[in-house]
């Protein structure tokens, strides 16, 4: 049996400084952990908030990544879900209570007494947690979901975050036949809400700054595209959708993408921008409208999600990169230039 305890990462030293080759301590393999090879990371913009303390304090040195892809390489004594050679992925937590009502239906994302962060976190022994851009990760078996075999890793790994980001809202809300969607935004979270609200079946709309990726959103699924640089638009489009849901990290007219709904619509927020928002309550009274927040998936949907996406034949849209290009990476997400999410290849750390 193999124990690892020392394994290459690429850290953020201190708060907004450039990632360094390093290394980091894993804990040994309990019985109830799998050790997992990791193959792929997806880099979120929440890694380069985080990195930069654009949230809050955060927990340095810092090993970032939640969207994580690899293969079972070890299992604990007590494990019975997976087994050595299972393809398997971790998502933005590794652990909740496991005790309270949430956690009990499978909303872990929302425990009460709050998941353990895969990163920019704690354990509940009090040692920070490290993420994804690394070799390997111990993690109970609780806490992994299985990848179809029908998805390749590279496309998966990005479905741990940006796939059931967006899957939880469309599914909580209904999305599906009859009804219209807006996704605003078409980067790395508003790709994969076109395809997947594409495939339950809703008529989609793009909303995006600009008409630039207009042939990609379509190809996507997407049914019409809008650039909302245009303020005609929000004229056109006024008591449209059933559901709007905002993929965006900057602060929105809020007021202004309120009109766009029907009576009962809902304007679901999974984008988290730095800075805080203001929203006039005439435009949430008139017409009975939801102002919401939509968090990642618990671990029971995000299987679903995969299952579903390889069910649809749905995996991100990627750019697949070498360690040593993860600060360029990092320049390249603030400035959008990227279609539409990079993929560390972890072979490279």
């Amino acid at each position: 049996m193999t124990t690892l305890s020392v394994v290459p990462a690429y850290a953020v030293p201190a708060p907004k400084a450039p990632l360094e080759r390093t290394t980091i301590a894993r804990r040994q393999v309990g019985a109830h952990d799998i050790l997992i090879d990791i193959k792929f990371a997806g880099i979120c913009h929440s890694d380069i908030h985080q990195a930069n303390e654009g949230w809050g304090e955060a927990i340095f040195p810092m090993v970032p990544g939640h969207e994580i892809a690899g293969v079972v390489t070890e299992t604990g004594s007590a494990v019975t879900r997976y087994a050595v050679g299972d393809r398997v992925g971790v998502g933005c937590f590794v652990d909740s209570c496991r005790a309270c009502e949430y956690c009990e239906q499978g909303l872990e994302q929302y425990c009460l007494k709050g998941t353990v962060a895969t990163y920019n976190g704690r354990e509940k022994n009090g040692e920070p947690t490290y993420g994804g851009y690394s070799t390997h990760l111990v993690v109970d078996e609780g806490y992994a979901v299985r990848i179809p075999g029908a998805l390749s890793l590279d496309v998966a790994a990005p479905l741990l975050c940006a796939g059931i980001t967006t899957y939880s809202p469309l599914r909580h809300w209904n999305a599906g036949p009859g009804k219209k969607v807006a996704v605003i935004g078409l980067g790395g979270l508003g790709h994969m809400a076109v395809k997947l609200a594409h495939a339950m079946g809703a008529e989609v709309t793009v909303l995006s700054q600009t008409l630039r990726k207009k042939d990609d959103g379509l190809r996507l699924g997407a049914d019409h595209y809008y650039a909302t640089g245009d303020e005609s638009v929000f004229t056109e489009l006024r008591g449209r959708f059933d559901l709007v849901v905002s993929t965006v990290s900057a602060p929105l007219p809020i007021d202004a993408y309120l009109r766009l709904l029907k009576v009962d619509g809902a304007f679901v927020n999974v984008g988290a921008p730095e800075e805080p928002n203001s929203v006039n309550m005439f435009s949430l009274i008139a017409g009975r409208k939801t102002l919401a927040g939509s968090s990642i998936g618990g671990i029971r949907e995000t299987q679903e999600m995969l299952d579903f996406c390889a069910e649809h034949g749905i995996g991100a849209e990627i750019e697949l990169i070498r360690a040593d290009q993860i600060n360029e990476a990092y320049q390249r997400v603030v400035a959008s230039d990227v279609r539409y999410r990079f993929v560390i290849d972890t072979a490279t750390i």
